[in-house]
């Protein structure tokens, strides 16, 4: 399967869709930003940089300082794909935030989307 077109959209264009499903729901972007730096490892003032940076959304996880251990927790569907079943360790990593910020979105205390 070619993931070439996801991983060449700007990260600029994709995390505010991120961040508006979440807000739709009564969450915030502080609380995106959260579940984002702690997969990712980046600090939210790095993520803020690389919303205006011209990073693909690639290259955002391509360059992640330290992917978090506990992402092998998040299990379950995102658009119909079991994350477990996806091959590809990055587009695994890009629907894994998807994963999270969905649970956001359902109303999950933020300690358990994280799983803590």
């Amino acid at each position: 399967m070619d993931f070439s077109k996801t991983y060449n959209m700007s990260f600029s264009k994709v995390y505010p869709l991120l961040i508006a499903k979440a807000e739709r729901k009564g969450r915030t972007r502080d609380e995106v930003l959260c579940v984002t730096s702690w997969l990712t490892g980046y600090a939210p003032e790095a993520i803020e940089a690389a919303l205006v940076s011209g990073i693909t959304y690639g290259d955002f996880f391509r360059s992640a300082p330290q992917m978090n251990e506990k992402r092998a927790l998040v299990t379950g569907s995102v658009c119909g794909v079991k994350i477990q079943e996806i091959g590809e360790p990055l587009m695994r990593d890009i629907r894994i935030l998807d994963k999270l910020v969905d649970e956001l979105a359902r109303g999950k205390a933020l300690e358990k989307v994280m799983r803590e």
